[in-house]
């Protein structure tokens, strides 16, 4: 994505919430992200910091993620807070204004397995958010990469087949894109989540599988699987069915998992080329389509 100026509504608006004497003292893109542009502004008077997420025009997820981080009201500090929002004008797009977590993205961690099991302890908090904020949320095949109709690849059939069975589990909410670089960390200690424009009312494995294909794509079955185990520990809930799971996250990902090479570069994983990533994709399909024939048989 180039690097463009922010909209300067959205600047303005943030220095008019952090007081009158406010002056804005820098601003810096932040890296990580395809869909939306996003902003650190670093104001004076007080010293305060908050994030700018500028989508393109005429996106709705602007709209959806203010609705979103309204009703989380910060999911218990994991979760960003709304501070304002905006329609833009182009060729600026909306924008929302949200509070700065504290840490950093980090997809390089001196202990993968322990980064692995923080994220599945995590993924188990936010599925444990009370229904009650749930009021309005969409289903997870409403959302943009949910829906049944725009799977494709080797594993498409059997998900498809296996709809039904899918989506008659528990809802929760889901975060709709959860992996790694959506997390924050400070001092190896993940610190909260961002990206909530996705977000949804749907079954749990939704996002494990999606967090486990990402986890293989950067390391490898083991450090996912350190993943699943802490998920279920932390939730207390065996999740039924995970080589489905597994099998949807392939099969939502396979017309797509080269565009994700820049936001891997971007966090410190150039090793992560197109080849590469198509050659992990299609490894992790074939044991999982193989674990399906053999349980199938």
């Amino acid at each position: 994505m180039r690097a463009l100026p922010p909209p300067w509504a959205a600047v303005e608006r943030a220095a008019t919430l952090a007081g009158p004497d406010a002056t804005v003292r820098e601003i810096s893109a932040l890296a990580g992200g395809t869909h939306a542009r996003t902003y650190q502004i670093h104001m004076s008077n007080p010293d305060l910091e908050v994030i700018l997420r500028e989508f393109p025009v005429g996106d709705a997820a602007a709209r959806h993620e203010a609705q979103v981080l309204a009703a989380l009201d910060g999911l218990d500090g994991l979760a960003p807070r709304l501070l304002a929002s905006g329609p833009g004008s182009a060729p600026a797009g909306p924008w929302n204004l949200i509070s700065r977590l504290a840490g950093a993205a980090n997809i390089t961690p001196a202990r993968p397995s322990a980064f692995a099991a923080q994220l599945g302890a995590t993924l188990a908090r936010i599925h444990a958010t009370s229904p009650a904020r749930l009021g309005g949320f969409p289903r997870v095949p409403e959302g943009r990469g949910g829906s049944f109709g725009a799977l494709s690849g080797p594993a498409a059939s059997p998900v498809a087949a296996s709809q039904v069975l899918l989506m008659s589990t528990p809802s929760v909410l889901t975060h709709h894109d959860f992996w790694s670089g959506n997390t924050l960390w400070q001092r190896g200690v993940l610190t909260g989540v961002v990206d909530w424009a996705g977000a949804a009312v749907g079954p749990r494995g939704f996002d494990v599988g999606w967090c486990r294909l990402d986890l293989y794509l950067l390391y490898d079955q083991r450090i996912a699987d350190c993943f699943l185990d802490s998920y279920q520990t932390a939730s207390g809930t065996a999740l039924p069915e995970p080589l489905l799971w597994d099998l949807w996250a392939i099969a939502r990902s396979d017309q797509i998992v080269e565009s994700w090479v820049p936001n891997y570069h971007d966090l410190g994983r150039a090793d992560l080329t197109a080849k590469e990533l198509r050659k992990r994709h299609t490894l992790w399909t074939q044991y999982l389509l193989g674990r399906s024939t053999h349980a199938a048989s």
